[in-house]
């Protein structure tokens, strides 16, 4: 029977909305670490290499750098920065964990995903305190 004559089961969905659909925790987890890894790469490299030369160039260029963490909006970014690396950081050790087969089972991935989504948040809450 060739492919074109086989009987559909289902008929496929025409429209696919995609905010309808609930992820699993561990789906969520693995987006979320994408999302992450491109904030990191896009904004948060050539942000922290410019921060990193102006910190370099004297004293009086690392004053005015300090300066900027007094604007709300770089405070801002700066705490989305450190989500995104803190997020990135955990998730990535979680799926080096589970390449060594450690944690597969259904239960394991969701507790550890959980936890990958709480960490982060605990720790970005903390510098955000430091730094507002």
């Amino acid at each position: 029977m060739a492919v074109v004559d086989r009987p559909v089961a289902k008929p496929r969905p025409v429209y696919l909305n995609l905010f309808a659909i609930r992820l699993p925790l561990p789906g969520l987890v693995s987006i979320l670490h994408r999302v992450s890894g491109a904030l990191l790469f896009v904004p948060g490299i050539p942000l922290l290499l410019c921060a990193l030369q102006i910190a370099l160039s004297g004293p009086e260029m690392w004053g005015e750098l300090r300066g900027w963490f007094l604007i709300p909006w770089v405070k801002l970014l700066a705490i989305g920065l450190t989500w995104a690396y803190l997020h990135h950081l955990f998730a990535g050790a979680r799926h080096l964990v589970m390449d060594l087969h450690i944690g597969m089972d259904l239960a394991a991935a969701r507790q550890s995903s959980a936890l990958v989504l709480v960490l982060p948040l605990l720790l970005t809450l903390v510098v955000a305190v430091r730094l507002w």
